[in-house]
């Protein structure tokens, strides 16, 4: 997972509220599919909103730090069941 500095996350958080989320995780949670998607969409966008449903019953903030190490990037924000992550 690489690092950024302060002022970078803040930058990327602000450019987080003004995307639409594009990938919403369910009460089926990560797998191998949705994995893939976030990667791809973060090669693409570098900056990528995942909505977590009431349905989906882990913990926010692991699974926000389990999609960042799953697609090697990084965490930039959770915010209620959202979660930014953005790849540099």
């Amino acid at each position: 997972m690489n690092q950024l500095d302060k002022k970078r996350i803040v930058e990327l958080r602000g450019a987080g509220q003004k995307l639409r989320a594009t990938v919403h995780i369910g009460k089926d949670g990560l797998d191998a599919t949705l994995v893939d998607e976030i990667a791809r969409q973060l090669k693409k966008t570098r900056l990528v909103k995942v909505k977590l449903l009431p349905s989906y019953e882990k913990d926010r903030m692991i699974a926000g730090h389990e999609l960042a190490d799953a697609t090697s990037s990084v965490l930039i924000e959770v915010r209620g069941r959202t979660v930014v992550l953005a790849k540099e």
